[in-house]
């Protein structure tokens, strides 16, 4: 054990060594892939054009930023990854609607949902979608309503020591998408709505 740990104990005694101004310091921590994943199909829409229906297995990375708790640590790894396979699981195995689309128009009748595109019309069970409320399934869009529903859950868990939430969805190797959620940057506020 050395002094420089995150992990040093309140009762251990280091000849010197002061403590942490805890106050002062921001730390981060990360967690990533293996367990934080999902498959799902979805098109996005860009200009006039709407591409192919497809598919991808999406990896999901999280950093968390704050200030240390009592304990010595920013967020549980446990709870954190707990929290992340959730949201994962909640969209595994789905077809993404972006709600907020202007270029789609989606009915529902007798547990189907109907999307159109254009001429395009997707019958399917209303089972097998998920409603987000983003106005396109891009990287950075799924990036975005991950960080909202990780700080409304870390709100309404009172971690008020985390400041910042960073989310990355990857959907292939090498291709991922980004997004901040911090205090002081207009879009803290995200984190507010379901």
């Amino acid at each position: 054990h050395n002094i420089y740990s995150a992990n040093i104990f309140p009762g251990l005694a280091i000849p010197g060594f002061r403590g942490y101004p805890r106050s002062e310091m921001t730390h981060r921590v990360q967690i990533e892939r293996n367990t934080l994943r999902f498959a799902a199909a979805h098109f996005t829409t860009f200009g006039r054009e709407c591409e192919p229906l497809h598919g991808h297995n999406y990896d999901v990375m999280v950093e968390f930023e704050g200030l240390l708790t009592p304990d010595s640590w920013v967020i549980d790894f446990s709870e954190a990854k707990a929290l992340v396979r959730g949201l994962c699981k909640e969209l595994d195995h789905k077809f993404l609607l972006p709600t907020k689309n202007a270029e789609l128009t989606s009915s529902r009748a007798a547990g189907e949902l109907e999307l159109r595109w254009g001429d395009r019309r997707y019958v399917m069970p209303e089972a097998d979608v998920a409603t987000l409320e983003i106005d396109n399934t891009t990287a950075e869009r799924l990036a975005e309503w991950f960080a909202g529903r990780i700080v409304a859950d870390l709100r309404a868990r009172g971690a008020a020591n985390v400041t910042g939430v960073t989310v990355g969805v990857e959907e292939m190797p090498g291709q991922a998408g980004w997004f901040t959620l911090e205090p002081g940057t207009g879009n803290w506020e995200l984190g507010t709505r379901d």
